[in-house]
């Protein structure tokens, strides 16, 4: 390994690309990661963008590497490795899955809301694949028991379930489109239990907060609270478009004689029409807030606040931490 002239010398692999404290810079980032193709790629080729981007970190890259084969590297790396621990999610967790997992699971949801059974056993389905990617996402650094992944599972199932078949029960005499939205009303509620279950020990210990350059200042549950309602407000945004636009457009199609005599067409028509919206509303969603989120000195707990004083003074007003996904 050596520095090679086809890369300069001032670039730095973990330097954003674009500017992360934009909302089109983020939209940008997440494009780029969650870009649905890198599921398909080789495990023997992500390790091998691992080690290339672990090498560039050291200053050394293999002979004849370009830029761009080390931002295509990155882009490999950021979407199937943890920020935090550096270890390979996996695969159903990753945020680039959640356009070909999400597709499936949500176009069947909204298909197949008719009868409590299919109502039930979708929503069981969604909770288990949201357990995967609430759990891959995490921030790294709070490990969490197989007991509390259990009960965190077993509470947003349930939350989940009860939302749905009771919303079910309730509008079989309401106007049709009022039942079409009652998976978006499970999701949505599951959101709001399965995360801050899942994740329950940042809450608990709290979470590493840094200076601006990365200096660990302690263990905040403040932080931890911020990061997570970010999370849950981002997953209940990046299903809301397809889960509430699509059934208004569902509504009227069927409305046609041509589609009434396409019934069996429905569901994949569904499930390509939430693709259509989940290919941009991932990205979207995990825009909304930095990735590399911060919270005001005098927000944070009195104990933390005044140890960070006593050895800073005010020279660090915010802290920093990763809010996960």
């Amino acid at each position: 390994y050596t520095k090679m002239a086809t890369v300069s010398l001032s670039f730095n692999i973990d330097s954003p690309r674009w500017d992360q404290s934009t909302f089109v810079g983020r939209l940008k980032h997440f494009l780029n990661i969650t870009d649905p193709r890198t599921v398909l790629v080789p495990e023997e080729e992500l390790d091998q963008a691992k080690a290339l981007v672990e090498g560039c970190r050291a200053g050394l890259v293999p002979p004849g590497s370009s830029q761009e084969q080390l931002l295509y590297a990155k882009k490999l790396y950021d979407s199937a490795f943890h920020p935090d621990s550096g270890e390979k999610m996996n695969l159903i967790g990753r945020m680039s899955f959640q356009v070909p997992g999400g597709m499936a699971i949500t176009g069947c949801m909204l298909q197949f809301y008719r009868t409590v059974p299919a109502v039930v056993f979708w929503q069981w389905v969604n909770q288990s694949f949201n357990a995967f990617v609430n759990y891959t996402n995490r921030n790294a650094a709070s490990p969490i028991s197989l007991r509390q992944i259990g009960v965190a599972y077993v509470t947003a199932t349930g939350a989940a379930l009860a939302t749905a078949v009771g919303l079910n029960l309730y509008t079989k005499r309401a106007p049709p489109l009022l039942a079409r939205w009652v998976p978006f009303a499970a999701v949505a509620a599951a959101n709001c239990v399965n995360i801050p279950m899942m994740r329950q020990q940042e809450i608990i210990n709290g979470i590493t907060v840094t200076d601006e350059n990365n200096n660990e200042l302690g263990r905040s549950r403040r932080a931890a609270v911020k990061g997570i309602a970010q999370v849950v407000l981002s997953r209940i945004t990046m299903a809301a478009p397809g889960m509430i636009i699509l059934p208004i457009i569902m509504e009227r199609l069927e409305k046609f004689t041509f589609m009434q005599r396409i019934r069996v067409l429905h569901g994949p028509l569904q499930v390509l029409l939430c693709g259509g919206f989940l290919l941009f509303m991932v990205p979207a969603a995990c825009a909304l807030f930095p990735q590399r989120c911060s919270l005001a000195l005098a927000d944070l707990e009195v104990e933390l606040r005044d140890s960070i004083m006593a050895k800073h003074g005010d020279k660090v007003p915010y802290v920093y931490f990763n809010k996960g996904l």
